[in-house]
């Protein structure tokens, strides 16, 4: 069967950053409902159009064509205070963007004495990257699937 809209890929897949970097790898198939459905880059979803298993592709995404570019107006300095007392770097708290009704999760990039620095940029955010994957199964999607625009069972979503 061939990849098309309304289709359930079943794929292995790697991630790298332009320096060819591996920045990840699925170690088991992972799978997303096809046509749109925002389970994958849109970039990545156009090339896997009509591939089918066995197939290979590799697609070079630009920021925006991936997380997009790196905003600083997304980084904040905060005061200690406003944070539990067991802060490290790393953690991630959920918190409005300035000027917006928007909110955006925030991960801790650096503690200074009285200062936290946090950060709402996608980590990957600003870099071009490399997705390389090899189509191992495709089927139709459920209508259930379809309705909630996810796969459902194994390697998908589960309810």
């Amino acid at each position: 069967m061939q990849i098309d809209d309304d289709t359930v890929v079943s794929m292995n897949y790697s991630l790298k950053n332009a320096e060819e970097e591996l920045l990840e790898a699925s170690d088991a198939p992972v799978s997303y409902l096809h046509g749109g459905y925002q389970g994958i880059f849109p970039a990545v979803e156009e090339v896997l159009q009509g591939k089918q298993p066995g197939d290979s592709c590799e697609v070079r995404l630009e920021p925006e064509d991936a997380f997009g570019e790196y905003d600083a107006a997304l980084v904040r300095v905060e005061s200690r205070g406003s944070f539990p007392g067991n802060l490290e770097v790393g953690m991630q708290f959920e918190g409005d963007v300035e000027g917006s009704d928007e909110s955006r999760v925030y991960t801790v990039t650096d503690i200074v004495d009285d200062k936290v620095v946090v950060d709402a940029n996608h980590p990957l955010a600003g870099q071009s990257l490399i997705f390389s994957c090899t189509v191992i199964d495709v089927r139709p999607a459920t209508e259930e699937e379809i309705t909630h625009g996810h796969v459902h069972g194994p390697h998908g979503h589960h309810h």
